[in-house]
């Protein structure tokens, strides 16, 4: 099958590699029908060293399941599925509690990445979730996002604790924190702030249900959010970065709660002194996006959510390399691959 690899800093190659088998008995094969890039790819690809080996790429993907190990009693060829960003079995204790992320038999897709033909994918019961619509359906872009923006972006929300009323600050324009709009939104947040400066997508924000706008970076961000709110109770950091994170303390209230979608870039956090006397909840992570999809997937079949609208650029599984140059030169907000 052709799949894209990644060698190292900006070398992302599309080769063939072997097809995927069924290896375990609770395994199943899924040929791809829509990928797409996540900016998580663009830290690596940013500063990968370089390798002999490669590693296969790709962790959001929807497709039909072409094969299943004997142990599979939830799954038949021909189903169209979609899969959470990593695997789990879907009945250990951390899975109970909607806690997938860390399951004790789960893992990362890696062996074959859904940047590609076809995925191997372990604990097929546990970790796709079966969708009940055709394989051309125009639902699919949405119900691609339920892998991991859409579910991140509730993730954040829920974490958060939003409710009916709130003021809410999502800082960040990238997939993630449009999406957290959406879900904040959905939550029934009345005051939305999004902190961003890439017109195209904050405009996509405001179509989501953001009532407010912040271009401004820094002190002077952290100023603008107050004089618009007087400060907010809930925030959503969608960045990864230290200016990101210091955004989100400088316009949170005392006693309010900073939930961390971002992937750190950081190693050391301002935990000290200052935000202990201010009685500040730091919350988020890794979604658990295997315990959501159901959550959210009627919202996508009735139209009420369309987080699918956050891709925008299609490419073919051999343009994976412009896609990954596309979306780092921020020429693209996500890219869609369609193998």
């Amino acid at each position: 099958m052709r799949a894209a690899v990644m060698y190292g800093a900006g070398d992302v190659r599309v080769e063939d590699r072997p097809d995927p088998k069924i290896i375990d008995p609770t395994d199943a094969v899924v040929r791809t029908l829509a990928a797409c890039v996540c900016g998580s790819d663009l830290w690596p690809y940013a500063s990968m060293p370089a390798t002999d080996t490669g590693r296969p790429m790709g962790h959001e993907f929807l497709g039909i399941v072409e094969e299943t190990g004997p142990e599979v009693t939830g799954l038949k060829t021909g189903d169209v599925v979609v899969t959470p960003f990593t695997y789990s079995d879907n009945t250990c204790d951390y899975c109970v509690k909607g806690l997938h992320i860390s399951c004790r038999n789960g893992g990362r897709y890696g062996f074959d990445g859904g940047q590609g033909e076809a995925v191997r994918v372990p604990h097929a019961d546990g970790t796709l979730v079966k969708l009940p619509v055709a394989a051309d359906s125009a639902l699919l872009p949405s119900l691609l996002a339920l892998s991991d923006v859409m579910t991140t972006g509730h993730h954040g929300a829920v974490t958060a604790g939003v409710g009916r009323g709130d003021a809410v600050l999502v800082v960040g324009d990238g997939a993630v924190g449009l999406c957290a709009v959406i879900a904040v939104k959905r939550l029934g947040a009345e005051r939305i702030v999004l902190a961003g400066r890439h017109e195209a997508r904050t405009n996509l924000g405001r179509e989501f249900g953001a009532t407010d706008v912040v271009a401004e970076r820094g002190e002077e961000g952290i100023a603008r959010i107050r004089e618009l709110t007087g400060g907010v109770d809930k925030v959503i950091e969608a960045v990864g970065t230290r200016q990101a994170l210091d955004t989100a303390l400088g316009a949170v209230l005392d006693g309010g709660t900073i939930s961390r979608l971002g992937v750190p870039q950081y190693e050391q956090g301002p935990i000290g002194p200052a935000e202990f006397m201010r009685n500040i909840t730091l919350t988020g992570g890794a979604s658990p996006a295997r315990a959501y999809i159901e959550q959210l997937l009627p919202d996508v079949l009735d139209g009420a959510i369309t987080p699918g609208r956050v891709f925008d650029r299609t490419f073919s599984l051999d343009q994976a390399p412009d896609a990954y140059r596309a979306m780092a030169d921020r020429q693209v907000l996500k890219a869609l691959i369609r193998p």
